[in-house]
């Protein structure tokens, strides 16, 4: 049986700890100095102690097969660790024993939720004299599911006559009926278990020690006996494969870590227009080459141009991220070879596409987008061991989006000389979060297919900018209702240049609303400092819960627009005496809380903005000339 499992945790949480302890125990790692770090290899890793980079190790238990990925447990890394969320069988999720649950805690949670990943929990550090494992799991029980069931006491070898029984039954009508007559055997609650792990309605907690291995077995023969899979019935189906990470080595091959999810993938097949050219299996920093990957089995492919998140074999790429960068930074290059440092940071993006690495021809800037101030550490030491570059980065700033309040009509038409296209766009909001999607109204005898399919093309392959502050548009339906092309004078980059313009046009006629992103944050302080960080949190136009208290402690739940809150973490010490902490993840989008003043402080004019017209060209004796946006709709050719 061949199972994917992933080690997720709050930074500080034991998680590498606990990954290398399953590595170290079923032989896969050695129990040196030097394999302690293998996890965790490359230089940026080792001199900041924290995980940048998810790396993978085989390992075989219980005569099955695994593939153990551990992720990195930093708020500022989290996107990496969501894209393996998409390829797993399993997550453990580690949790402090001593510290309980945390803000990043919640958010990996509502992450694993999201992705519909069965879920085990292992409460770390439960040897140490301050931790409290039942209390840690009463909360998870709580506050994520009453489906969290302790596994303390608990043998999966008489799982009838542990205190899991009748929790179990409860659960499952099936076992209940046989519970309740007295022919419920072991091997029907051990059935209704997996079924129940697998439906994500029973998360067994386990608790132990990463460091000494205490309960790390019973958390293995968990993984053994109740996550159940079923890849080897798939063999024989069509390839369908997912890639979760891309990496280059040490000779910059670019290395696609994918997982097959049908199917078998061998060295030399073909995939679409490419070849596979080498598959490797990695341990860390360390690789074997291997022939082919059967369904189950994951590695790294070199010949593949594929990106993160893509699917091979089927339709579409996944669900849009959870976690999104909420700041820009310019790239500041002092005497940096320009042209090197574009190519740097490109197959930086194309590591992590959320960095989403943008060259501004006009203002000759490079500017990328990060979820904090340690990736930008981390991205300046990876530009100097990588690349050899000295760079360093713009003040972090809030980065804000634009969306529209109510639908209108976009026309843009593009009529030089021997060109010609027109198109007539509705844009609609779209709901939060749903970014920018196309549909068509238009009849194909009114517009060809192919041509549609050009215009969808268009609409979706850039990020077309606001009219407020020049900001990326988001939440923006967009519906084909007519265009018109000309038999002889068409061109494809015609309805680019259309398509470009009719948005603009829609987005210069449309009101403008202009979007800032929140925080959902967690703020632990001792109970005395309670009232000082509430009266904190409505001066910031932020809100919250009512507080959770004890004796000494207190646990707020907030919202909050991200501006307001991205200096608290280093306020809090001050007048806690360093022993408050705030954990925050990216709560979405809502509308700017003081948009005037941005809108102000942008100075931004979109009749200026050149490489964005909202104008339209139109055709006149014998020669192209330009017409203002608002005069587009008196003179377009088609109508509705």
């Amino acid at each position: 049986m061949r199972k994917t499992i992933g080690i997720f945790a709050h930074v500080d949480a034991g998680k590498t700890t606990l990954s290398q302890q399953i590595l170290q125990r079923t032989g896969t790692l050695r129990p040196t100095a030097g394999d302690a770090l293998l996890l965790d290899d490359t230089p940026v890793e080792r001199r900041r102690g924290i995980t940048v980079f998810s790396s993978t190790a085989p390992f075989v238990h219980g005569g099955q097969e695994y593939l153990l990925i551990d992720t990195p447990g930093h708020l500022d890394f989290s996107a990496e660790a969501e894209r393996c969320a998409a390829v797993l069988d399993c997550a453990v999720l580690t949790v402090s024993a001593t510290d309980g649950i945390q803000g990043h805690t919640e958010a990996l949670w509502r992450m694993l939720e999201r992705y519909r990943v069965p879920v085990f929990f292992f409460l770390n550090k439960s040897d140490r004299p301050e931790a409290d494992p039942e209390a840690v799991a009463r909360a998870l029980a709580e506050r994520f599911s009453p489906d969290c069931l302790s596994m303390a006491g608990v043998s999966l070898e008489d799982l009838g006559s542990s205190p899991l029984a009748e929790p179990l039954a409860e659960r499952e009508d099936l076992l209940l009926e046989r519970y309740l007559s007295g022919e419920a055997e072991n091997e029907d609650f051990l059935a209704a278990a997996r079924r129940l792990c697998a439906a994500r309605r029973l998360f067994p907690v386990f608790a132990g020690s990463a460091l000494t291995g205490d309960g790390v077995e019973p958390l293995l023969e968990g993984l053994d006996r109740l996550l159940v899979t079923d890849y080897e019935a798939r063999e024989a189906q069509p390839l369908r494969a997912r890639v979760w990470q891309i990496r280059h080595d040490a000779q910059g091959n670019r290395l696609a870590f994918l997982k097959v999810l049908e199917g078998r993938l061998a060295v030399k097949q073909a995939v679409g227009a490419e070849k596979v050219n080498e598959i490797r299996q990695y341990t860390g920093p360390k690789y074997l080459p291997l022939r082919e990957l059967r369904a189950g089995q994951a590695g790294a492919v070199l010949g593949l141009s594929v990106p993160a998140g893509a699917l091979i074999g089927a339709e579409g790429g996944g669900a849009s991220p959870l976690f999104t960068p909420v700041l820009a930074a310019r790239v500041e290059m002092a005497s940096a070879d320009e042209p090197a440092v574009r190519r740097a940071f490109a197959q930086l993006a194309d590591e992590d596409p959320q960095l989403a690495a943008h060259w501004d021809e006009s203002l000759r800037e490079l500017e990328i987008r990060v979820m904090g101030r340690v990736q930008l550490e981390v991205l300046s030491a990876l530009a100097k061991e990588r690349f050899a570059l000295d760079v360093s980065f713009g003040p972090p700033r809030v980065r804000y989006l634009e969306t529209i309040a109510s639908p209108v009509i976009g026309i843009g038409h593009f009529e030089p000389l021997r060109h010609y296209a027109e198109v007539w766009l509705r844009l609609s909001p779209g709901a939060r979060g749903s970014g920018i999607t196309f549909d068509s109204a238009c009849p194909t005898d009114r517009l060809d297919q192919s041509f549609q399919n050009l215009i969808r093309t268009h609409v979706l392959e850039k990020e077309h900018r606001g009219v407020l502050t020049g900001a990326p548009v988001t939440d923006l339906r967009v519906t084909l209702l007519t265009g018109r092309s000309h038999l002889k004078h068409t061109e494809g980059g015609d309805f680019r240049q259309a398509v470009y313009r009719a948005i603009r046009q829609g987005l210069a006629s449309a009101e403008s609303v202009l979007l800032e992103p929140f925080y959902d944050f967690t703020i632990t302080v001792p109970a005395a400092a309670a009232g000082r960080v509430m009266a904190d949190i409505q001066k910031r136009q932020g809100s919250f819960d009512p507080p959770e208290t004890s004796p000494d402690r207190a646990g707020i739940h907030g919202r909050g627009p991200a501006a307001c809150f991205l200096d608290y973490a280093a306020e809090l010490p001050a007048f806690t005496g360093g022993r408050g902490s705030f954990f925050a993840a990216f709560g979405g989008y809502a509308p700017c809380h003081n948009a005037d003043e941005v809108i102000a402080a942008a100075g931004y004019d979109f009749e200026r903005d050149t490489e964005n017209p909202a104008d339209s060209i139109f055709c006149s004796h014998g020669a192209g000339h330009p017409v203002h946006w608002d005069e587009v709709p008196a003179m377009a050719h088609c109508s509705l």
